[in-house]
C-alpha cells in the first residue's frame, strides 16, 4: 500500500486525504503547531508534528517536510497549491530523497514558473501575447523606456511571483519608477527573488485559464476552462466554469496555445494555463501555474474528470485516463469562502468559527479545512473553505448558489458571503449581460459593501515544548499555550488593565511587519501610510490615526497581533 505524505494544510489537504482513501492510499498529514487540532490532521491515517509554528518553519521549510516524510515511512509527496507546490527546489529533493515527486518534473517547473521563460516558450509556439520584456529588467529606467515606447498602462510583474502577489499596475508614466522599486521589494519578501520584467496591460480584461494533464511524455491534453475575472487584488474570489461568452474560435485558440506550451516542455501532471482576455478580443497569455489550482473542482464538475486522482495515476506510472478534451456538462462556480471583511477593503479577519451551518442538496459541493469550533489561523491563507455548485446551464447554477449561499452561515470571523450574494445578483454577472472583469470588484463593487463587526482576539494557538522522561526516555511533549494560561491564570490573582494610550499606533490586523514607510522620529500627519503588514497573503496598510511624531515599537520581520501596538504617534 502507497502512502503520501501531503506537505500543505487546511482545505487542499484535506481535499488530496479524501483523494487517498478513495484511491487506497495511506494519507500522511503535516502540521504546524496551531494546526495540532487542525481538520486535515484529524482525517489523515497518520500526522507528523513540524516542531514549529511559522510558515517558515513548517509548510515552506524542505528540511522539516523531508525529515517527516522519512519518520512516516512515506514512499510519495503531494504538495498541494501555495507553500512549495511550485518549488523545482523541492521537487528536486523529494526525487533525490527517493521518493515519488506528484507533481510536474523540477525543469518543468523551472521552465514554466519562471514568466520570462514561460513568455520564450509561449512565443516559440505561436501563444497569443501582448508587448513585452522576455528578460529581467536591470532597473526602473529600463521600465520607464518600456512605457515611453508602448506607452500606459503597463504591468510590472515578478518573475518568480504567483497568486496576485508582486504585480504593480501603472497608469502614469511618472510612477513607473516607484512601482518598479514596489514590485522589487514585494517579490523580495514574498519569493525570496526580486526580477521583474514589464507588459502592456491590457485595460479591463478578463481572466481565462485552461486546465491542463500532461504524462511528462510529450502527451498534453486541455481539459477545459474557466472564467476567474471576480478579483480582488489580483487575487480570485468567484470562479466560474466553462468560461461564458468565448467563441468556438476563442476556446480553441486557448487549448490550443495550453497544450502546445506545456507540451513543449514534456509536461508532467495538472497544470493551468492562464489569458488574459480583452474587451476587444485581444487574447494574451499570462502564465502557467505547475500544480493544481484552487479552482480545479468546477472543471472536475463539469468533465467527471478527478483531477486528483489522474496526478496519482501519472505519478505512479498508470499513464492518464482521457485523451482528448472532454465535452462540458453544465456550468459550475466556485466561491471562495474566506475570512475577509469586505467592507473593510478585504481585511484579512482570523478568528474562531463559532457557527458553522454548510449547505446541501443536488449540485452542492463543500470543500473545507475547518469545522465549527475550529481557528482561522492569522499566521496563514485566509481561505476555510469552497462552495461549488453545478447545474445544467449557467442560469440554472446561479439559482442553485443563490440558494446555497443563504443555507450557507458562517459565525466568528468576517467573511466574503455577503459580497458574494451580492455579486451574483449584479446586472453585470447575468448571463446576458455579463461584464465583469479584473478590476470589477474595486471599480464597481467595494462601495457598496458595510463592514462587518470584528471578531474577539484569538487566544495563542502555539504550543509549548517540555523535554519529560517516559519509562526511562526522553521525549518532547508539546502542550497548547493557551491551556498553560488557563493553569497559570488559576493559580494567582488577575493584574490590573491599564488604561488604553491615546498615542499607541495598533496593527489593524495580525500579521508580519515588512517595512515601515516613515523613519523613527519623523513628523507623520493623521492618515498617512506609516508602515505596511503582511497578513494572510496580503499586503494590508499601517495608517497614522493621528499627527505628531512617530516612535517605532516593533521591527521589521516581526509578527504582531491584531491590535498589537507597533508604536507611538506623541
Amino acid at each position: 500500500m502507497k502512502k503520501i505524505l501531503i506537505a500543505n494544510r487546511g482545505e487542499i489537504a484535506v481535499r488530496v486525504i479524501r483523494a487517498c482513501a478513495e484511491a487506497g492510499y495511506a494519507s500522511v498529514a503535516v502540521y504546524a503547531d496551531q494546526d495540532a487540532d487542525a481538520l486535515h490532521v484529524r482525517l489523515a491515517d497518520e500526522a507528523v508534528g513540524l516542531g514549529a509554528a511559522t510558515a517558515a518553519d513548517t509548510y515552506l521549510s524542505i528540511d522539516a517536510l523531508l525529515r517527516a516524510a522519512e519518520t512516516s515511512g512515506a514512499d510519495a509527496v503531494h504538495p498541494g497549491y501555495g507553500f512549495l507546490s511550485e518549488s523545482a527546489a523541492f521537487a528536486r529533493a523529494v526525487e533525490e530523497a527517493g521518493l515519488i515527486w506528484i507533481g510536474p518534473s523540477p525543469a518543468s517547473i523551472e521552465a514554466l514558473g519562471d514568466k520570462m521563460t514561460a513568455r520564450r516558450i509561449a512565443q516559440r509556439v505561436g501563444a497569443p501575447l501582448a508587448a513585452g520584456t522576455d528578460q529581467p529588467l536591470a532597473g526602473p529606467a529600463d521600465a520607464v523606456a518600456f512605457a515611453e515606447e508602448h506607452g500606459v498602462p503597463i504591468a510590472i510583474k515578478a518573475a518568480y511571483g504567483g497568486g496576485g502577489r508582486g504585480i504593480k499596475v501603472v497608469r502614469e508614466l511618472t510612477e513607473v519608477a516607484e512601482a518598479f522599486d514596489a514590485a522589487t521589494r514585494e517579490a523580495i519578501v514574498a519569493f525570496g527573488r526580486g526580477e521583474c520584467f514589464v507588459e502592456r496591460f491590457l485595460e479591463s480584461p478578463r481572466h481565462i485559464e485552461v486546465q491542463v494533464l500532461g504524462d511528462g511524455l510529450g502527451e498534453v491534453v486541455a481539459v477545459g476552462d474557466r472564467d476567474c475575472s471576480m478579483q480582488r487584488r489580483n487575487q480570485k474570489l468567484i470562479e466560474e466554469a466553462p468560461a461564458p461568452g468565448l467563441s468556438s474560435e476563442q476556446r480553441a485558440q486557448i487549448h490550443e496555445a495550453a497544450r502546445r506550451i506545456c507540451a513543449e516542455v514534456d509536461y508532467r501532471s495538472a497544470g493551468t494555463v492562464e489569458f488574459l482576455l480583452a474587451a476587444d478580443g485581444t487574447i494574451s497569455f499570462l502564465e502557467v501555474n505547475t500544480r493544481l489550482q484552487v479552482e480545479h473542482p468546477i472543471t472536475e464538475e463539469v468533465t467527471g474528470v478527478d483531477l486528483v486522482r489522474e496526478q496519482f495515476r501519472i505519478a505512479f506510472g498508470e499513464g492518464m485516463s482521457i485523451t482528448a478534451t472532454p465535452e462540458p456538462k453544465g456550468h459550475a462556480f466556485e466561491f471562495r469562502i474566506n475570512a475577509e471583511d469586505p467592507g473593510r477593503g478585504f481585511l484579512p479577519s482570523p478568528g474562531e468559527v463559532t457557527t458553522l451551518r454548510v449547505p446541501g442538496g443536488p449540485g452542492v459541493r463543500w470543500d473545507s479545512g475547518i469545522e465549527a469550533g475550529d481557528a482561522v489561523q492569522p499566521a496563514f491563507d485566509s481561505m476555510i473553505a469552497k462552495l461549488i455548485v453545478h447545474a445544467h446551464s449557467r442560469d440554472a447554477a446561479l439559482v442553485r448558489a443563490r440558494r446555497a449561499l443563504t443555507e450557507l452561515a458562517v459565525e466568528g470571523p468576517a467573511t466574503v458571503i455577503g459580497f458574494d450574494r451580492l455579486a451574483i445578483d449584479a446586472p453585470e454577472f447575468s448571463t446576458d449581460g455579463f461584464a465583469v472583469h479584473t478590476q470589477w470588484i474595486e471599480s464597481a463593487l467595494l462601495p457598496r459593501l458595510d463592514p462587518q463587526l470584528r471578531p474577539a482576539p484569538m487566544p495563542d494557538a502555539g504550543l509549548q515544548r517540555f523535554a519529560v522522561e517516559i519509562d526511562g526516555r526522553r521525549v518532547m511533549l508539546g502542550l497548547p499555550t493557551a491551556l498553560l494560561a488557563g493553569f497559570a491564570a488559576g493559580a494567582g490573582a488577575s493584574a490590573p488593565v491599564d488604561a488604553a494610550d491615546p498615542a499607541e499606533l495598533h496593527a489593524p490586523v495580525p500579521g508580519t511587519l515588512v517595512r515601515w514607510l516613515a523613519e523613527d522620529g519623523a513628523e507623520v500627519a493623521e492618515g498617512d501610510t506609516v508602515a505596511v503588514l503582511d497578513a494572510m497573503k496580503m499586503e494590508t496598510p499601517v495608517t497614522a490615526h493621528r499627527g505628531g511624531v512617530l516612535a517605532r515599537r516593533a521591527e521589521v520581520g516581526e509578527t504582531v497581533a491584531a491590535d498589537a501596538v507597533i508604536g507611538r504617534i506623541g
